[in-house]
Formats: structure tokens, sequence, C-alpha cells
């Protein structure tokens, strides 16, 4: 079964300190921020750095929510199976699937980028082909291991965070006028050219639909230290440094645009990174911002699809799924799990080029506001959760949200604010219907199977039910050796 010892599921506990500290730090860092954050700045100006901050606010909420019930309960199905336990199978298996969903897309959106960039590079090539080879050489990595996955991770989201950093300090030198700027620039742009919100405040509501997406991706780390020889510890560090990750490489890296470049410049549209580069007079700005952006889209295909097999895996193990998805190979990782993540996102990938504007558009639109469901997820799983872990297990609540329970019901309220916001603004309403339809129809396949499944929820009204490592209903009794092998990972 590998060099590595099982976890408590069967799968291997393969990744090593340094793999989940880097995808903790990088996990957050999409192709999205690199190319996708010019949209944003055209429409909040210098006020996308608020939309930004308020995004960057929920994320750490719900990370720290999250990190609550992944320190007391570690497990591949991460918040599924935090809300089967909580909320009832319904939930997890609606919320399970539509991650899948989520992530299987975007193996096909990422395999699509990959594929643009390199075409470029090597025209000889077509662009099916090149998208093809690395969906499949990143199938490989995740099958051989997951510490083949996660040393691929490491060094993907290494290069991405060393980027960032390299291009805040060249920024923020030429802000003040130091080499390579001509002269100080200051804070000219922030408030120049209309002023800091030159479509007025709702335009900051507007920035947070289109850079809320780019944040997806957080919750990964909880999944991963499932997989760690010392997950409660890996799961704090993550959910501890979350902060100030989003306000570097978040609000740091959009505030040297925005400070550097008027927020109306055409050039932000394409890439706004590559453009302050190009500003600056940094040679072969272009091609260096490809190889980041190229790093960003096979890091976030790599994690995709390990995101969408663990969950599928989880699914399995609790009977949401085909039991095959629950078997693991001789690496220890889920295979049958990883390759149907990787069949639908090839039949993705293939209406990507086929029908882009019709099937892969609506493929998009029905997986968009995910991301907005999980954390709503999260926060009311958290809410009963909390009250269970204090009463069964208390020496095992070592990260808590903030002023419970308030702050989650305000976080409860900001989630359902931007939400509502998605179905009046024209641009987010059409993605909004559709996710709720995909929303339903999954919703509705799962009470379905629920009925003819009927399995009591491991959070009853009652409270008699324990939460232990396993998922389900664990007994009273499962609890006491989870609390051991919690005491021995924190003693290792």
């Amino acid at each position: 079964m590998g060099t590595h010892p099982p976890t408590t599921d069967g799968l291997q506990a393969g990744l090593k300190n340094r793999h989940l500290s880097m995808i903790a730090i990088g996990g957050v860092i999409g192709a999205g921020l690199f190319v996708g954050s010019g949209a944003g700045i055209h429409a909040a100006g210098p006020g996308i750095l608020l939309s930004y901050a308020l995004t960057g606010l929920l994320v750490v909420l719900v990370m720290r929510m999250l990190g609550e019930m992944a320190a007391a309960s570690p497990t591949s199905g991460s918040f599924s199976a935090y809300a089967d336990k909580a909320l009832g199978r319904w939930a997890g298996f609606t919320i399970g699937w539509l991650y899948w969903f989520f992530w299987s897309v975007v193996l096909a959106v990422e395999a699509t980028a990959a594929a643009s960039i390199l075409t470029n590079w090597v025209p000889a090539v077509p662009q099916w082909a090149w998208a093809l080879l690395v969906m499949m050489v990143l199938t490989g990595t995740n099958l051989i291991s997951v510490g083949s996955f996660g040393e691929f991770e490491f060094w993907f989201a290494g290069i991405k965070v060393v980027a960032i950093v390299v291009f805040i300090v060249v920024g923020a030198l030429a802000i003040f006028g130091l080499p390579p700027g001509d002269k100080a620039v200051g804070l000219s742009n922030l408030t120049g050219h209309g002023g800091f919100l030159p479509n007025g405040p709702g335009a900051i509501l507007s920035g947070m639909l289109l850079v809320v997406f780019s944040f997806m991706g957080s919750e990964i780390v909880t999944l991963a230290a499932s997989e760690s020889p010392n997950p409660v510890k890996a799961v704090r560090k993550a959910v501890n440094s979350v902060i100030w990750r989003i306000a570097i490489f978040y609000l740091g890296s959009i505030a040297v645009i925005v400070t550097l470049l008027p927020w109306n410049d055409p050039k932000l549209d394409a890439s706004p990174y590559v453009a302050v580069l190009e500003s600056l007079k940094i040679p072969y700005a272009g091609t260096v911002m490809d190889v980041v952006v190229l790093t960003a889209v096979l890091s976030c295909l790599n994690s995709g699809l390990y995101t969408a097999s663990r969950m599928a895996f989880s699914l399995g193990e609790r009977g949401d799924a085909p039991k095959s998805f629950a078997k693991v190979n001789k690496g220890g990782v889920p295979a049958v799990a990883i390759w149907a993540s990787v069949a639908f996102g090839f039949i993705a990938t293939i209406f990507s080029y086929t029908s882009k504007d019709t099937i892969f558009q609506f493929l998009l639109n029905s997986s968009g506001a995910v991301a907005l469901f999980v954390w709503l997820v999260i926060c009311f799983s958290q809410l009963r959760m909390r009250k269970v872990i204090e009463r069964d297990m208390p020496e095992r609540l070592t990260v808590r949200m903030w002023l419970y329970p308030w702050l989650t019901y305000a976080t409860i309220a900001l989630i359902l604010f931007v939400v509502g916001y998605m179905f009046y603004d024209p641009d987010g309403r059409k993605q909004m219907v559709l996710s709720v339809v995909a929303a339903v129809v999954v919703l509705a396949v799962g009470l379905i199977l629920d009925r003819r499944r009927p399995r009591e929820s491991a959070v009853t009204a009652g409270g008699g039910a324990a939460i232990g490592p396993q998922g389900g209903a664990a007994a009273t009794e499962a609890v006491p050796a989870a609390d051991t092998e919690a005491k021995a990972a924190d003693r290792a």
C-alpha cells in the first residue's frame, strides 16, 4: 500500500508539510487573478480594492468556520462530509456533487487555457492535442501517488508565489520613483480619472461578482490535510495564514496595478500584469507572464483533478456515488474517482471546441455560483457542528470561529446579499439562475436516493450521536479512538 501509512479511509498520508504549506499559500492563486482581474478593474475602477477586500473577508470567515470543523474531524470529504453530518444526507450529497461538477468543468477551462498558450509557442501542434497532453500528464501524476500530486503542486504554487512577490516589489519601487520606474507615480491614479469609485458605489458589488470565483480553491487544503501525517496541525496553520495570504497576493498585487496604471487603460483588459510590466519597460514581459499564467493554469488543473477525485471518493464512501469511487489502488489513490473526473473533464473540453457558445457556456454558467453555495453550506454546517463538538469533544475545538454565532450569522447574511445582487445584476442573473437550476436537479436526485436508502444523520435533533472521523452516524464509542488519533497526530 505504498511507502506512507494509510489514513482511516484507506488513502495514503503522503503529503509532506512543505506540500501542504505551498498548497495553502498558492491554492487561492489562479489564472483568474493574472488575467481575469482586468474585468473587475474595468467595472469598479480603483474601487476594485474594496471588492477584493470584502470578498477576501468573506473567504477568511468561511475558512475559519471550515477550519474549526476540519481540525475537529479531518476527512477527505471536507465540507460535504460535514454537511452530511450536520444538515442531513441531502445536503452532503447535493453540495458534494455540485463541487465535483464545478471542478470537473474547471478541468476543461484550464486545459483549454493551457493549450492556447502552448499553441502560441508551438503552432505546429493543434490546440486540442495540447489540451489532451496536459490533462493526461497531470492525470498520471495524480494516479501515481498523492505525493507526486503534492510535489507538482509544490513547484507550481512556488512559481506563482515568487512571481507575485517579485511583481509587488518591482511595482512598489516604481510607485516611489525607484528603478525600474522613471519617476514617482504616487497615488494620482487612485484618485484621478473619475475618482476612486468612477462608476459609483454599486460597482463595488459588481466587482465582487467578478472576483468572488477567483477565490474558489481556498478550501482545498482542508481536503488535502486528511492525507498528511498531522492533519489537525496542517489545518490550523492554513487557516491562521489565510488573512496575510489574501492581503499580500490579492490586495497587494491589485493595489500595485491600479496605482501604476489608470483604471481605464485599455491594456488592462487583456492582462493587467503584463500591462504593468510593459509600462515599466521590463523586457520580455509578455513571455514571462505567459510562463507564469501557464504555471497557474497547470496548478489549477492539477489541484482541480485532485479535488474532484477526493470529493468523488468521499461520496463513494458515504454511498452517494458508485462504491468503486471509494476504492484505492496500490499507490493509495482513488483511481476510479480520478478517471471518472478526467472523463467528464475530457467531455467538457471537447464541448469547449465543438460547442463553445452553447453546451460549454451552459456548463460554465450552471457551475458558476457553486462557490457561494459551498460557502453557505459551510456556514450552516458550522452552526450545527459547533454545538456538538463543544458537547462531545471540546478538547478537539483547537480552531474557533470568532464571535460565534453572531459572526457566522453575519457571514450568511453577506453571502445571501451577494446571491441576491447576482439575481438583480444583468450580468450575474443568468449564471445564478442556471446554477440554482443545477442545484435543484442535484438536490432532487439526492432526496429520491435518500428515500430509497434511508440513513440516520450523524447530528440528530436529539443530539445523541457523535461526530467521528469516518462520516455517517458514528457511534459515541468511536470518539475516544478518534481523539487518540488526533492527540497522537499532534505529538508527531
